[in-house]
């Protein structure tokens, strides 16, 4: 259950994608550290986990919320839908990107291009990015658990001080 929180409160959101475990599990438990050290007050995934494993290593650091990736199940998508606003201080789109039209950042962006958001989130690549497009902060985290041909692997980190300034950031590790 994702945080409800007014935007003057302070936030700090990890954002992961694409962690695919069991496949990956011993590079996911791996980066669990890295992400507790971060501290977050919620972890948000952007799909991929492919079980519940992921989603309950990553509560026992913090709340978590996701949504399904194209190698989810039912059951994951059943329980954290494909699309979401998420709303903990900041407004956030989730989706996961995968799709057969367009790239994956143009299916991201498309699929929320009549919202008002502070961030878009999003997967399925591995490949991070961190760009503004408008007024909207758009985020693909990459993967802590399956860099595929990126150099490290990677994370997102959402941040809105009690002053209301917001900051995302990718970390590479």
């Amino acid at each position: 259950m994702p945080l409800q929180r007014s935007h003057a409160d302070a936030v700090k959101i990890v954002v992961v994608s694409d962690t695919h475990v069991p496949r990956f599990a011993a590079r996911f438990e791996l980066a669990l550290a890295r992400i507790a050290d971060e501290r977050p007050e919620l972890i948000l995934h952007c799909g991929d986990l492919t079980t519940f494993a992921a989603t309950d290593a990553l509560a026992a650091i913090a709340p978590v919320d996701a949504v399904g990736g194209n190698n989810d199940g039912e059951d994951i998508v059943r329980r954290y839908g494909r699309r979401k606003i998420v709303e903990p201080g900041i407004r956030i789109g989730m989706i996961h990107g995968d799709g057969s039209r367009g790239t994956t950042l143009g299916r991201a962006l498309a699929a929320f291009a009549d919202e008002r958001l502070d961030a878009i989130a999003f997967g399925h690549s591995h490949i991070p990015y961190l760009a503004r497009h408008g007024d909207v902060w758009v985020v693909n985290p990459g993967s802590i658990s399956d860099k595929r041909r990126q150099p490290r692997y990677s994370y997102a980190v959402f941040e809105r001080d009690a002053g209301g300034a917001f900051a995302p950031r990718l970390t590479y590790f």
